[in-house]
């Protein structure tokens, strides 16, 4: 039996393939050790896998996670698996490797993430060839719902918000100037906060379709104008995206890749079931 996992900032997506063959899906938090340390990830785990799941019986574990990028956040993430996972052979890898695997395949092009994180790369039919960093939560992710929901909460704050919208956002959430200010700087995972915001625009943008559209048009133009164009001869490819806030709002994700000459490929919400089918049908065999 295996398992593979996406993990993003904030869910994480399972999928078990069984003895029979058999794919059971199930969620998790997500898990990323930029903001997750490895006790907390082993709680969690405990806390939330299901009781069904017989741990001792996997041979292998495929976890793809969001800040899985660097040597030290692998050996993170892979050590508080192991403890889960006794007797499995485990692999962690950077969510935009499964990306690339899940939009992508075999084949080249260009592959992003716009969730609660933004990444991109170029993607050679086995490995990322180039990635520009986008800089996480604080610095840049330009296009994602950390980036979106910081715009929704300045425009809330300082009154810039449509009156009726603003009223709306007030009654969904009774947020103060100062709970926003705690949440953000002394709360853990503010990313994750300021991303569930996008969630609320998007449930409102056909009653406010003007600001709705600035605000995502800012964000996507800002993710292209920080990322894609400094790709080389990125208008050789199609933009191949994977991620809630981008498949959300794909109809003006596609209007800004238009504008930069960008054709359009594949959008998707999650890549777990493209990225089983990779596992099963595609990956090299051992």
């Amino acid at each position: 039996m295996i398992v593979i996992a996406d993990g993003g900032s904030t869910k994480t997506n399972w999928c078990l393939i069984n003895e029979a063959g058999r794919k059971i899906y199930f969620n998790t938090e997500g898990y990323n050790p930029y903001f997750s340390k490895g006790e907390y990830i082993v709680k969690s785990l405990n806390e939330t896998l299901p009781d069904h799941l017989e741990r001792e019986k996997l041979t292998a574990v495929y976890y793809y996670g969001a800040g899985c990028s660097t040597p030290a956040n692998v050996k993170i993430v892979s050590d508080a698996m192991q403890q889960i996972f006794t007797n499995a052979n485990i692999f962690v890898g950077h969510d935009l490797l499964a990306s690339c695997r899940a939009l992508l395949g075999n084949e080249p092009g260009f592959a992003a993430i716009l969730g609660t994180g933004t990444n991109s790369c170029l993607y050679d039919g086995t490995e990322i060839t180039m990635n520009i960093d986008s800089l996480g939560y604080f610095l840049g992710d330009e296009g994602s719902g950390s980036y979106i929901g910081k715009r929704i909460l300045s425009d809330y704050m300082k009154g810039y918000m449509p009156k009726g919208l603003r009223e709306a956002f007030y009654d969904n959430y009774a947020l103060t100037n100062e709970d926003i200010f705690d949440n953000i700087y002394n709360k853990p995972l503010p990313n994750r906060f300021c991303a569930s915001f996008s969630k609320f625009l998007y449930d409102f943008k056909d009653n406010y379709e003007d600001y709705a559209f600035s605000t995502i048009d800012y964000a996507f133009t800002a993710f292209f104008e920080a990322l894609v164009i400094h790709y080389p001869n990125y208008k050789d490819h199609k933009l191949n995206c994977v991620g809630s806030v981008g498949y959300s709002f794909r109809d003006i994700l596609s209007i800004v890749a238009d504008r930069y000459e960008m054709g359009v490929g594949k959008i998707i919400r999650s890549p777990i079931d493209d990225l089983v089918h990779y596992h099963l049908e595609l990956a090299p065999k051992a």
